[in-house]
């Protein structure tokens, strides 16, 4: 019996994420954004997520980035999915010589708030981040096009 209960719930498991590599002049990005969601049935699902991202400018920055987020998917229909993702990140910024920038560590809420079409296992879509600070924000816009996988 325990073992049936175990089955279920893995079965409504679905695992997915994101990678994401930049590369420029003397510049380079990384990340990784692994996840995981809980499906409770075709139209609603919760789950987490981790982000982990490297940036490095040649002789003049690195940062680290690292945190999690709460996610809420919610299939109006089978095509159109909507979203709510509480995003927690901890960024810590060291420059590399004087610009009269202090080095920084702080912590970057956002809330993002999307729609997308789905599409099998793949959703693709725009959010806007209802927290967002010009200032603290580590994306340059609240607005944001995302493309999400899980299987």
């Amino acid at each position: 019996m325990a073992q049936q209960k175990n089955n279920y719930f893995w079965s409504h498991v679905r695992f997915g994420g994101g990678i994401g590599l930049n590369f420029g002049d003397n510049f380079f990005s990384g990340t990784i954004a692994p996840s995981a969601i809980y499906e409770f049935d075709k139209t609603f699902a919760l789950g987490l997520g981790f982000n982990g991202t490297f940036d490095n400018q040649k002789e003049v920055y690195k940062s680290t980035i690292l945190g999690g987020s709460l996610l809420g998917l919610f299939n109006v229909i089978n095509e159109i999915q909507l979203s709510v993702e509480f995003e927690q990140l901890n960024v810590n910024r060291r420059y590399n010589f004087n610009l009269n920038i202090p080095d920084n560590n702080y912590w970057s809420p956002a809330l993002f708030l999307g729609a997308g079409y789905r599409s099998g296992h793949v959703t693709f879509g725009v959010r806007y981040d209802v927290l967002y600070d010009k200032n603290k924000s580590i994306y340059i816009d609240p607005w944001a096009p995302f493309v999400r996988f899980y299987f």
